[in-house]
């Protein structure tokens, strides 16, 4: 890990002036290793009586303010007991008989009142609470505040998935509200923990160089960052694999090709990380975010704002020059692949055929198959599609999918507003120069309303090959729009030459 005054190196300014403040990232991002890293070396410096505590313990409680206070009571606590005798607080039973809307105050008041240091709260997923709970806590938090640090705790933060605004949201359906735009606006700042940069990635990297000699030459750096953008998980994930199972003699360095094999096994194996992302994919406020994205279409005018900031929170998207986009490229396979897994494991496909003597993939013979597998069963299963906007992009990615996988690599680009899917076919042939045949394909959907996209791809498509350095290539257009011909007889494929390049065009 990277030490926590290098990540946010603000949270001592904020303590030291008694201010609240919420701290939110995406799902293991370090939080909680920051936070108790934190808490624990605040303690050791004899100034204050820092608590960690987790309050994920109080999420079954629901609306039951008792239940959830009380877990939340039994946490403070069990974790107290390590500081000092002169630092803990009383002993729960002297607050049995408090009601559960006032007892976290209380105890937290008394607390402060007998401790011979300021007390300082990291509370962890505080976002686990729900309803009446969540409000009751914030709430005694807030009446609490302007006691500190004599009667009340120094310094509070608030540590979870989500900002704290986004508890106003969950907070709309009741029919109780604090009567404000927050229900924590006693905080002064939300604070993010930000993914590594290149040279994070690599002093973390180095860490392990010092204790193992094992070196990570500086292309499997530069690898590892561009596919994870930095995501901590993702970071330590990729080099876990690689060295603990891939190159586990430390006398060998770690090169790109073991980071570029980690990468398709975490996507494959899908760890508690990416499957907890996956679980939230069809969730309508991710869906309405998502769809967009996919399909390379603008987000609705009517999308609300609270939404765009709630996926961002997930960490499955963030902001790039050319405006939202999936927050890196393992992402970018997994969400694909996870939402069309059943129907990649439901095609016949043989990829034998698909691939000639001199182990170049048949590109003609995947587009045929597919044109014939889309003419009869496109309709079936564009109906059974969660993600219907973008539903012909995701079930041609599938039927790819099931072709290269194991075999070779697909790279996806995909944004709002970008009208297409760029998709790299990477594809090891030992005849191919530098070992790879590459395949670039540009999806794109006619719609209602807008003209015939076929100049438009065209001219995406060379952009694309330009930036690939090939000559060939092929587009895929898909007509989606009311009162067309039946699929058969609108089935077309073409070459074009365009620019010296050798297009296909295949309209389905």
């Amino acid at each position: 890990m990277l030490p926590p005054a290098q990540r946010l190196p603000e949270i001592g300014g904020l303590i030291g002036r008694a201010l609240y403040f919420v701290l939110h990232a995406p799902r293991q991002s370090g939080k909680t290793t920051l936070v108790r890293s934190l808490a624990q070396s605040l303690a050791s410096e004899d100034r204050y009586a820092a608590v960690y505590a987790n309050c994920e313990t109080a999420q079954t409680a629901g609306a039951d303010v008792e239940r959830g206070v009380s877990a939340i009571l039994e946490v403070l606590a069990s974790q107290s007991e390590r500081l000092a005798p002169e630092l803990r607080p009383e002993p729960l039973d002297a607050f049995r008989e408090t009601r559960a809307e006032s007892r976290l105050g209380k105890y937290l008041a008394r607390w402060c009142e007998r401790s011979a240091r300021p007390v300082v709260l990291f509370l962890d997923e505080i976002d686990a609470l729900r309803d009446e709970t969540l409000l009751s806590v914030l709430r005694q938090l807030r009446a609490g505040y302007p006691e500190r640090p004599a009667h009340f705790p120094q310094s509070v933060a608030l540590v979870g998935l989500r900002d704290v605004r986004d508890y106003r949201i969950r907070l709309r359906a009741g029919t109780e509200s604090l009567g404000t735009s927050s229900p924590f606006n006693i905080k002064v700042r939300s604070l993010t923990l930000e993914n590594f940069t290149r040279d994070e990635v690599a002093e973390l990297y180095g860490q392990h160089t010092e204790e193992t000699g094992q070196r990570f030459i500086p292309e499997a750096v530069d690898l590892a960052w561009q596919l994870t953008r930095g995501q901590p998980w993702l970071v330590n994930a990729l080099a876990a694999e690689a060295v603990d199972a891939l190159v586990p003699d430390r006398t060998l360095a770690i090169e790109p090709p073991a980071i570029e094999r980690a990468r398709e096994i975490l996507i494959e194996r899908r760890d508690t990380h990416l499957d907890s992302l996956i679980d939230r994919l069809r969730e309508p406020r991710v869906r309405r975010v998502l769809e967009p994205v996919l399909a390379g279409d603008f987000l609705p005018p009517d999308l609300p704002d609270d939404d765009v900031q709630f996926v961002k929170d997930l960490g499955l998207i963030t902001s790039g020059p050319n405006g939202l986009e999936i927050s890196n490229p393992i992402y970018r396979e997994v969400i694909p692949r996870a939402l069309t897994w059943t129907l990649q494991e439901s095609l016949p496909v043989a990829r034998s055929p698909l691939t000639a003597a001199d182990g170049r993939l048949r590109t003609d013979l995947l587009l045929a198959d597919f044109r014939a597998f889309w003419c009869e069963h496109a309709e079936f299963f564009l109906r059974r599609q969660p993600y219907s906007e973008a539903a012909a992009q995701l079930i041609f990615m599938a039927y790819l999918q099931r072709v290269v996988n194991g075999g070779g690599f697909i790279d996806r680009e995909y944004g709002v507003g970008k009208g297409r899917i760029d998709l790299c076919v990477r594809w090891p042939c030992p005849s191919c120069p530098g070992g790879v045949q590459r395949w670039a394909i540009e999806l794109k959907v006619w719609r209602d309303g807008r003209p015939d996209p076929l100049e438009e791809g065209l001219s995406q498509l060379s952009t694309y090959l330009d930036r690939l350095g090939l000559d060939t290539g092929t587009l895929i257009l898909f007509d989606s729009r009311s009162g067309t011909a039946p699929l058969p007889e609108r089935c077309a494929s073409a070459e074009i030459e365009r620019e010296g390049r050798r297009i296909t065009v295949l309209r389905l």
